[in-house]
């Protein structure tokens, strides 16, 4: 038995009668907060280990934590007849097989940018109920991370970003001079930004989240008007 299968069995053991009654009683929807709290871990023990702060025993352990939370939920499905670990690991695996074509088939591709350009396309085809570019970005992600991801995914989409991003001066905290030249810089200036922000009694966090609605907005509408335009 590999440690996988005794990974599942142990959480089995675990749910089953005579196991623990507090994961017994667990539901998807009870263990969500466990999962936002260990993909935020893992992200933290893999910036340690790069910063040459923590190694790989802490990785792993922590690598561990998020496995656990597929494989806990998958045996609450499991339980209920529905799928279990399998069926988790053969749609991922059908998955990056349909999203590597230049792999697993044929396609020839010239570069990452090529293959970024055919996931995207593979993704559309496969949720073709999303009629944005923008949709499927988690409204839970925090300020900073949903802002980069919204205008990640615009420029993927060939969306315009706001000119008022791009001409951003130090007035707005934008770049005085191109922006910032390295991530310490970045950072320094990114705590200033919340610094100010704590001093005059705003909500940095909020803020942003205000602005990338409106980006988003804005984005949304410039998406509608180029498809309005190719339409017979």
């Amino acid at each position: 038995m590999s440690a996988l299968d005794d990974l599942v069995a142990v959480m089995a053991r675990l749910r089953g009668p005579g196991g623990c009654p507090w994961d017994a009683e667990q539901t998807h929807a009870s263990l969500v907060p466990y999962a936002i709290e260990e993909a935020h871990e893992l992200a933290e023990a893999v910036e340690a280990r790069e910063a040459g702060l923590g190694d790989d025993a802490h990785l792993r352990e922590e690598l561990g934590d998020v496995l656990l939370q597929v494989v806990f939920h998958a045996d609450i499905a499991r339980a209920e007849g529905r799928f279990d670990v399998d069926d988790v690991a053969r749609t991922l695996i059908e998955k990056l097989r349909r999203r590597h074509p230049h792999v697993f088939d044929d396609l020839a591709v010239d570069g990452v940018a090529d293959v970024v350009a055919n996931w995207d396309a593979i993704k559309r085809a496969e949720k073709p109920e999303r009629s944005s570019a923008l949709d499927g970005i988690p409204v839970t992600l925090p300020a900073l991370a949903r802002a980069e991801k919204t205008m990640s995914r615009a420029r993927r989409a060939g969306l315009a970003l706001p000119q008022a991003l791009a001409d951003a001066g130090p007035a707005d905290g934008g770049p005085a001079d191109g922006g910032p030249a390295d991530e310490q810089a970045l950072g320094a200036a990114l705590l200033a930004l919340v610094q100010s922000a704590s001093e005059q009694g705003l909500d940095a966090e909020r803020a942003l989240r205000t602005a990338t609605r409106a980006l988003e907005h804005e984005l949304r509408a410039q998406e509608s008007a180029q498809r309005e335009s190719t339409q017979p």
